[in-house]
């Protein structure tokens, strides 16, 4: 028999849990067509002898939302191994837009995403009005990999209520006009929605993101969509304090699974800084809640994040720094130099909020712009500070004021031997690695290698059949993507081939490879041979081919 594609003789880990073992596979039209020892012959024959093949890695939150606009391989996702990513997580996206909201529409992807304006602004095609054109117009410029689309409620309450939807609550017939918007959505395939409720989540002019505006009656109505459609998730950015679950989070969460009878997964759930194993009390809480489908997300790798004060999205949460945001260098340098300011800033990192807790010994001054600040590079906040005889606040803000505001920081909380547990408790869906956001920042998209050359390789913190599980089969199960996530006759021929011995991540390295030229950070794989998208190869040891196989994908798809 002939067949497109043979892979012959790699180590099968089929993503099931079950134990490796030797075989073939043979993929035609895009399926897994046979599977074990394969006979026949295929236009391309693939000798993996020695490697690894797994299930294609299915990314369940990611923000390519406008970056499949320019960069249909989702880089770098796709390079790691990924066939499958979600997207319009967060409770903020693009679509459905009207022509005359596009501006608002993309400064709130700006302030919550970290992804500069300009880049948007020259790369967003716009070539959709409604959330099924914009699907639509996804597959239609083509795709390297699969994209699975939430709607993110935040369009769709600026759709229908347009500026008012940062300022107040919906009223039943706008309830009901947005409700009809996501059913259009679910009927076109989305996956469902996602909202927010952090208090980082800053939109248009820093006011309040719009769905952080929708109060329980409207979340009700919108997850009484699911249920009456019989399908689709929830997403909701929800703890305010990483590492605990508040009583009125846990009520939101509650509802969410109540009214609509669907999976509702919710972020984010870390070590906490001031107490690494406060996520263990938080699991025990949320028992009830996971049992009927509410499973927290969690990261698998720590990031050492990057970040400079002209988009100071690290101190999104507290509420003094909420002037600095779209503001001139200026005016921005008149605010930090307020003593006011100063004062309210140390008083409120007593308490710690997410990106940064107020450990000093955890940030350092990364870059610096202007020559005569060079020796800083470096050096710790703690280190400057004491050369300059200053308190933190005052040295780390005068420092890049000094620099006008060039200066880029480094944090890294070192917590990552407190993730352990999370990671083996089947209570939670691995993921977060928030590919296409905070682009300056830092780069998750490689948390799949990560997690089979650091925990599994290095730290064998469990087997590669339970790491390749938790990165495959559950979030396809989890997102009703019946197709994929499993290697099996019959499924999506979405593989991932590579080498155990040496698979992994290098980097990060700066590229300006954005529209207009704009600076972001990625991360390149080590040890991916291929990477196989409905049956085709679209990287090739570590070079893409010129081929889109990708999807927009449906749940529930057969």
């Amino acid at each position: 028999m002939d067949y497109d594609l043979i892979i012959r003789k790699p180590v099968i880990v089929d993503g099931t849990g079950a134990p490796p073992y030797e075989g073939d596979i043979a993929v035609t039209a895009g399926k897994i067509a046979a599977i074990g020892k394969v006979g026949g012959s295929a236009r391309e024959v693939i000798d993996a002898a020695g490697l690894i093949a797994t299930p294609g890695f299915v990314d369940p939150h990611t923000h390519y939302d406008a970056q499949i606009c320019w960069d249909p391989l989702l880089t770098c996702s796709s390079e790691h191994g990924v066939t499958s990513v979600v997207i319009g997580n967060c409770g903020v996206g693009i679509a459905p837009c009207r022509p005359n909201a596009h501006e608002i529409v993309t400064r709130d992807l700006v302030t919550v995403e970290g992804i500069p304006f300009d880049v948007l602004n020259r790369g967003i095609t716009w070539d959709w009005e409604s959330f099924p054109q914009y699907m639509a117009a996804a597959q239609k410029r083509g795709l390297g990999i699969n994209v699975g689309f939430l709607v993110a409620l935040t369009p769709l309450r600026h759709f229908v209520l347009g500026e008012e939807s940062s300022e107040r609550a919906a009223q039943p017939q706008e309830r009901a006009r947005i409700a009809a918007l996501l059913r259009e959505a679910l009927d076109a395939g989305a996956l469902g929605f996602s909202t927010t409720v952090f208090r980082q989540h800053l939109g248009y002019k820093g006011r309040p993101l719009a769905c952080r505006l929708a109060d329980r009656e409207e979340l009700a109505a919108y997850a009484g969509v699911l249920k009456e459609a019989g399908k689709g998730v929830v997403e909701i950015a929800l703890t305010q304090d990483l590492g605990l679950l508040s009583d009125q989070e846990y009520e939101l969460v509650d509802l969410l699974l109540e009214y609509s009878g669907r999976p509702v997964t919710w972020t984010a759930l870390l070590p906490r800084i001031t107490d690494l194993t406060a996520h263990e009390a938080t699991l025990k809480k949320a028992e009830p809640l996971i049992r009927r489908g509410g499973i927290p997300q969690i990261v698998s790798k720590g990031n050492r994040i990057l970040f400079g004060l002209r988009d100071p999205f690290v101190f999104a949460p507290r509420a003094e720094w909420k002037p600095m945001f779209h503001q001139g260098v200026d005016t921005q340098i008149k605010i930090l130099s307020d003593p006011g300011f100063r004062a309210t800033f140390a008083e409120g990192l007593k308490k710690p909020e997410v990106f940064f807790s107020g450990n000093w010994k955890a940030m350092s001054v990364a870059e610096v712009s202007d020559p005569k600040l060079k020796h800083f590079e470096g050096k710790g906040v703690l280190e400057v500070a004491q050369a300059m005889s200053k308190s933190p606040v005052d040295a780390f803000l005068d420092l890049a004021i000094a620099d006008n505001l060039e200066t880029r920081f480094c944090i890294f909380e070192d917590f990552e031997r407190y993730l352990t547990g999370l990671l083996v408790d089947d209570r939670t869906l691995v993921g977060l690695g928030d590919g296409g956001a905070h682009v300056d920042m830092f780069c998750g998209a490689a948390y799949c290698t990560y997690m089979v050359g650091h925990w599994v390789r290095e730290e064998k913190l469990f087997t590669l059949e339970r790491a390749i599980q938790r990165m495959t089969s559950e979030p396809a199960d989890f997102f009703g993507l019946k197709d994929r996530g499993r290697l099996a006759a019959g499924m999506a021929a979405d593989i991932a081939i590579f080498d155990y011995d040496t698979v992994g991540e290098k980097g990060p390295r700066t590229v300006y490879d954005l529209p207009g030229g704009g600076m972001r950070l990625t991360v390149a794989a080590t040890g991916v041979h291929y990477t196989i998208v409905n049956g085709q190869v679209l990287y090739d040891h570590g070079q893409p081919r010129p081929v889109l196989p990708g999807r927009v994908l449906h749940s529930g798809a057969n």
